[in-house]
């Protein structure tokens, strides 16, 4: 032992010199594996809140991210676990440390900041990835207060159409049927809120409310034009009635005079077109007696549409009554003048003719061979007027025919001159 007083060996000064060294760099990587330990851990709980977040707007989109999560939150609860371990292995307060203890403790306090670092990091990243979709949520659920705003006025403004549509002797049922079916979704959406509905199906039935809401005010506004749309057309369609019943006669006349004078070509496709004409009057007058009936009851919807199916049948009447007339009026002509009934027919002939020979490189071989069968057709179609009894209808229908495609024709070259054919 050294006497007291005596001077110090330089040897021992630079030992304890040294000691004091690596106690300095084992403190300072224990202070930033602290740091790292406290930032790793306020990344964790932010991320965690985060998520939370997400889960209560979207939990199905959010499954996935949790997921992710997990995987993070294990390795980060395992590097805090190692991070404690080490503190609690390297007491840097215990006296009489040797320099190699302190350099120990410094490697794996620095090893140890190192994993914390990079798990921060790793956490950092994923609330970057969550960021977008959580701004995109929370700017929806912005929307949903003035939603339900609007809901809400909607549903009183339906409240005070169905009472002054009631204050003039109205009925608005269906309207008042809808805003019931309003009240009942706004109900839920008030009650389960984004915990039983998401923030999705929040929005959804605010929407859903909203609608019900505008289709009962519509309705109920709509209702007093409805009625007296409904009066008006019920007056109109027994006028039309009338008119085709009147027609029957003039029919019964015609088909008289077709299978008189003409040939049973001219006529078996309208047999019977009295009846049938008799038929749909009769079923044109029981859907007006079913309309009465609505508009007696307020019932305004099946009303207008007992309307429109007894306009349905009075049309197909008239067209029947027309075809039977038409028909008549065309075998007329026709006997009087064959050759002025097929003059439309030649002149659609002749135009795809022209138009065909003034295509560019001439007409095409197609054509030719189309136009001339039409020709030919052209020709031979008197045949069909020889004998006793002329089939003028199917004259009439072969010329149709004839038409029809030499139009055929001139729509061909017309579409083949667009594409610069």
């Amino acid at each position: 032992m050294t006497e007291r007083g005596a001077v110090q060996r330089p040897g021992d000064q630079r030992r304890r010199g040294r000691g004091a060294d690596a106690a300095g760099s084992a403190t300072a990587a224990k202070d930033a594996a602290a740091t790292a330990f406290y930032e790793m851990d306020q990344a964790q709980r932010y991320v965690s809140g985060r998520l939370t977040v997400f889960a209560d707007l979207d939990a199905r989109a959010a499954e996935r991210s949790k997921t992710e999560f997990a995987t993070l939150t294990e390795s980060a609860d395992a590097a805090a676990a190692a991070y404690i371990g080490i503190v609690d292995a390297h007491d840097l307060d215990e006296p009489d440390r040797s320099a190699a203890e302190y350099d120990a403790a410094r490697r794996a306090f620095v090893a140890v900041t190192e994993r914390l670092t990079a798990l921060t990091a790793d956490l950092n990243a994923f609330a970057g990835r969550l960021s977008p979709q959580l701004a995109s949520l929370e700017a929806a659920l912005d929307e949903l207060p003035a939603k339900l705003m609007a809901a809400r006025d909607l549903i009183a403004a339906a409240d005070r159409a169905i009472a002054d549509a009631e204050a003039m002797g109205m009925r608005p049922v269906d309207a008042a049927d809808d805003v019931a079916k309003a009240r009942s979704a706004l109900e839920v959406l008030t009650s389960q809120g984004l915990g039983g509905l998401g923030l999705a199906g929040a929005l959804s039935q605010a929407d859903e409310v909203r609608r019900l809401a505008e289709k009962a005010r519509e309705s109920a506004l709509e209702l007093p034009r409805t009625a007296e749309e409904v009066r008006k057309s019920l007056v109109a369609v027994r006028t039309r009635v009338q008119v085709v019943a009147g027609r029957v006669e003039s029919v019964t006349s015609a088909m008289r005079q077709l299978v008189r004078r003409y040939s049973r070509d001219c006529w078996e496709d309208l047999k019977g077109a009295s009846n049938v004409i008799e038929g749909a009057l009769e079923r044109a007058r029981e859907r007006i007696a079913e309309a009465d009936a609505h508009a007696a009851r307020q019932e305004w919807k099946a009303a207008r549409q007992a309307v429109t199916a007894a306009r349905t049948e009075l049309t197909s009447a008239d067209r029947r009554a027309g075809a039977v007339t038409g028909r008549l009026a065309d075998l007329d002509a026709t006997a009087a003048d064959p050759a002025k009934a097929a003059e439309k027919a030649r002149f659609a002939v002749r135009d795809a003719q022209k138009m065909a020979v003034t295509s560019p490189g001439g007409p095409a071989p197609e054509h030719v061979r189309t136009l001339d069968a039409l020709v030919a057709r052209l020709e031979t179609g008197p045949t069909l007027l020889a004998g006793p009894h002329p089939d003028y209808w199917g004259y009439l229908r072969e010329l149709d025919a004839i038409k029809i495609a030499a139009q055929d024709v001139i729509a061909q070259i017309r579409d083949a001159r667009a594409h610069g054919h």
